[in-house]
């Protein structure tokens, strides 16, 4: 379905330690994407593809970009996406381009610097058939904005993304769910003073969370927020990677 997310890569700057770290946090299988592809890691969830692991690319690495996650929102036309995306305040990074026989893909950021990827899948890349909330796949998608009601007009505007329901964090301000096209798919809020710029997070579903965490230190990962609840009985984490790249965790049970 266009104007979702829906696929997802780490750019790192170790790619076997990063590959090792995932595999034994998230229980991921991983494969190379073959010939043509560079060293593109395949992420593998029940022996579908899931997920996407990469180097940074040396463009990237000399402005200063360092160890990340990606979301790849999936549109009908990325040229036409990606101008849109420059004449409503954000900004195009890398783009368009194709990624032969696999997708047509655009670097950007959203006017208040948060990145992300629009992009179109060729026709082999069939799409994943795993249920939503599996282990391995990708179950919520947070964006930490400058402002969020601006950030949020930005993703109606461009995507069609509507509001689902809002949570009052206190001090913390409102926590604005959105949908696409059905049941909520994410949240935005308004980052706080001590986060350094905007971001997305994703939040990887996992079987528990208690034994998650476990697994992240082990891995030489570092939990820097929860396990906590969260509306609706799940428990999420958020955690660095050794790499440093920010990545969250969530599961139905602790």
């Amino acid at each position: 379905m266009p104007n979702r997310f829906f696929w997802y890569d780490v750019m790192t700057t170790d790619t076997k330690a990063a590959e090792d770290f995932y595999r034994g946090v998230v229980g991921w299988g991983a494969e190379s994407a073959g010939a043509g592809n560079g060293d593109y890691t395949l992420f593998t969830a029940d022996g579908q593809h899931a997920a996407g692991l990469m180097a940074i690319p040396e463009d990237a690495r000399k402005a200063g970009v360092g160890p990340a996650w990606m979301g790849y929102i999936k549109v009908d036309d990325v040229d036409a996406t990606a101008a849109r995306i420059a004449k409503e305040g954000g900004k195009l990074h890398r783009g368009p381009f194709d990624i032969p026989g696999v997708m047509r893909i655009a670097v950007v950021s959203d006017p208040q610097s948060a990145g992300f990827i629009v992009a179109k899948p060729m026709p082999r890349m069939a799409p994943s058939t795993l249920a939503a909330g599996a282990p391995g796949t990708i179950g919520w998608h947070e964006l930490y904005a400058g402002e969020w009601k601006s950030a949020f007009a930005f993703y109606e505007k461009l995507f069609g993304w509507t509001k689902a329901e809002a949570h009052d964090m206190g001090p913390m301000g409102i926590y604005q769910l959105f949908a696409a096209g059905g049941e909520p798919i994410g949240g935005m809020m308004t980052k706080p003073p001590q986060v350094p710029m905007p971001y997305w997070g994703y939040y990887i579903n996992v079987a528990a969370i208690d034994a998650a965490a476990s697994r992240v230190a082990a891995g030489g990962g570092k939990v820097v927020n929860g396990p906590m609840e969260v509306p609706g009985g799940q428990w999420v984490l958020q955690a660095k990677d050794p790499q440093g790249a920010f990545f969250a965790l969530v599961a139905p049970k602790r």
